[in-house]
């Protein structure tokens, strides 16, 4: 979806608390459970909703590991190549609950074409971008398209299965999201390397043409329509305001050195400050009046959740500068090729699907907290010892002596990510759960987008520093051993994060509730990350829609 590589994936499991305590698969998809049983769409439908998040996932990180060689033909500047990562993921954060809850009134099915048929259109005028300027605003449009794709994934399934069967289906999702977590470094990589028909990085983005348009005709014929009778109205005055809060203070960030950090910059991000009070306000005005508010305000009285939601934008914050930081440097500073910087990470990814696998399983269960609380000094422990290393080893670095640290650092994250979601949940009101899960998406991909932007400062500003000093060195040399020391700049920082991280877990559940598949009196909730991509993550009980299950009707 981030992100820098950070935005949401599926990797959904049976463990938190549902929206109301329904099974959706009481209304769905129609009112004879053996008929819906014995349909065998509904396995087409879930091969159509898994590619097409599949989709989402493998092009954030393919953009990922390409960003060098986009900079280097387009001739984008740094404050645009940040904006081709965050400009998808604030689109993506601005209209993720929104999206979920279009789905929720005009039919999940509808929105879930609309979305892929333009996430198909945008990644089009991505390929064919003329200059930076278009790719960015591509790249945006692109975000919006998938916040009212994904959100439709995981109510399709909702409203397509029985809740027997679920287990089964989110076991595939989590397959899914193994392979994209791989397969995207890897095919970006291959891609950008072939530089097939001499389109340099274009073909990441066209790739997606003609899965785009099988999805959209095999999506039309075999998913069956739903809707939320009872759903929650739009709050487009919050989305405006989030988006406009954000911008406030993202523009300056981005662009502030490049021109040189003008006094409009500063006053650009005080202002984002009081139109975020503005939103809180609103919110409460808005939850009291008509009660579908797009932020659920009373949320934040429950301790657990309010440092839950601290906790997720500020890893977001952490992800959005690594993953971001970590392809230039391998690509800029070490000089190594897209493919050589791809095959690096994976370690790293398989570390994460390794752990969070097991903190869920095995982990989690039994030492509750602490599970989470080890993941952010493991994770921090992993960034310190990637920091040593890349002094140590300096220009000639190995990917081999960069595995020992990225597996650390992958564990780490393994062991946050997974249980995450319902360490957050565990204290919130049964009636709210679907809205608090819809809000951790929105603020991880927030944090995300405000890490990419906070790169200008931890990162490009330490280059520009050690170019201004003019150190007797060839320029190629000089410019490469300035990425480095920006490098290890941006690590300390995140390093510093996951303190914070593990402090804010104190406030956290000492034992995130657990659910079981199928009972009598839970329903399935997801939760996602893309692991390995630092991006977006679908959680929740309608994935990001705030709507209760219970209210899927199917139509038609």
């Amino acid at each position: 979806m981030t992100s820098t590589g950070t935005e949401p994936a599926l990797v959904p499991h049976p463990s938190a608390p549902a929206a109301d305590g329904a099974d959706a698969a009481d209304t769905a998809p129609s009112a004879d459970p053996k008929s819906a049983a014995g349909d065998r769409r509904r396995w087409f439908a879930l091969a159509i909703v898994m590619t097409a998040a599949f989709m989402d996932l493998v092009d954030v990180t393919i953009v990922n590991i390409a960003i060098p060689s986009i900079q280097r033909d387009a001739g984008a500047s740094f404050s645009q190549i940040q904006w081709i990562t965050a400009g998808y993921a604030l689109a993506f954060a601005a209209g993720l609950i929104t999206g979920g809850r279009l789905g929720d009134i005009h039919g999940r099915k509808r929105l879930f074409l609309i979305g892929i048929g333009g996430f198909t259109l945008a990644s089009a005028l991505c390929g064919f971008a003329a200059n930076p300027e278009m790719l960015v605003a591509s790249r945006i449009l692109q975000g919006a398209m998938a916040a009212l794709m994904v959100p439709q994934v995981l109510s399709i399934v909702h409203a397509t299965f029985p809740a027997h069967e679920r287990g089964k289906v989110f076991g595939l999702f989590g397959a899914v999201v193994g392979l994209g977590a791989v397969t995207g470094p890897l095919l970006g990589a291959l891609l950008t390397e072939w530089n097939l028909f001499g389109l340099e990085w274009r073909p990441i983005f066209l790739i997606n043409l003609p899965v785009g348009i099988a999805g959209l005709i095999l999506g039309s014929r075999f998913i069956t329509e739903s809707k939320a009778p009872k759903a929650l109205k739009l709050d487009l005055v919050g989305v405006a305001l989030v988006t406009l809060g954000l911008l406030m203070l993202l523009y300056p960030l981005t662009r502030g050195r490049e021109l040189g950090w003008p006094l409009w910059g500063y006053a650009s991000m005080a202002g984002a400050l009081v139109v975020l009070a503005a939103l809180v306000a609103y919110e409460r005005r808005k939850g009291a009046r008509d009660g579908s508010p797009l932020v659920e305000m009373s949320l934040f009285k429950v301790k657990s959740f309010a440092a839950g939601i601290a906790v997720q934008t500020v890893f977001g914050v952490a992800l959005g500068i690594f993953f971001l930081v970590w392809t230039m440097y391998m690509q800029f500073g070490l000089g190594w090729s897209p493919l050589k910087a791809g095959l690096t990470g994976i370690p790293f990814s398989i570390a994460v699907s390794v752990a969070a696998g097991m903190s869920v399983q095995a982990l989690v269960p039994r030492f509750g907290r602490k599970v989470l609380q080890a993941g952010a000094l493991v994770m921090g422990i992993g960034v310190l010892l990637y920091i040593w290393e890349a002094g140590r080893y300096g220009l000639s670095i190995a990917p081999w002596q960069m595995a020992l640290p990225l597996v650390v650092m992958g564990v780490g994250m393994g062991l946050i990510v997974a249980p995450l979601t319902d360490a957050i949940l565990s204290e919130v009101p049964r009636e709210h759960s679907g809205s608090a899960s819809g809000l951790i998406n929105t603020v991880q991909q927030m944090g995300n987008a405000l890490g990419l932007g906070l790169v200008s400062v931890v990162f490009f500003g330490v280059i520009d520093d050690r170019l201004a000093e003019g150190a007797q060195a060839p320029q190629t040399q000089q410019t490469a051993a300035a990425f480095a020391d920006g490098f290890q700049n941006a690590l300390g920082w995140v390093a510093a994060v996951m303190a914070a991280i593990f402090l804010l877990m104190f406030a956290l559940s000492k034992r995130p509730a657990q659910h079981v598949e199928g009972a009598a009196t839970e329903t399935p909730a997801t939760t996602g990350t893309q692991a390995a991509t630092g991006t977006q993550a679908t959680t929740g009980t309608q994935a990001a829609t705030g709507t209760p299950d219970k209210e899927a009707a199917p139509v038609g």
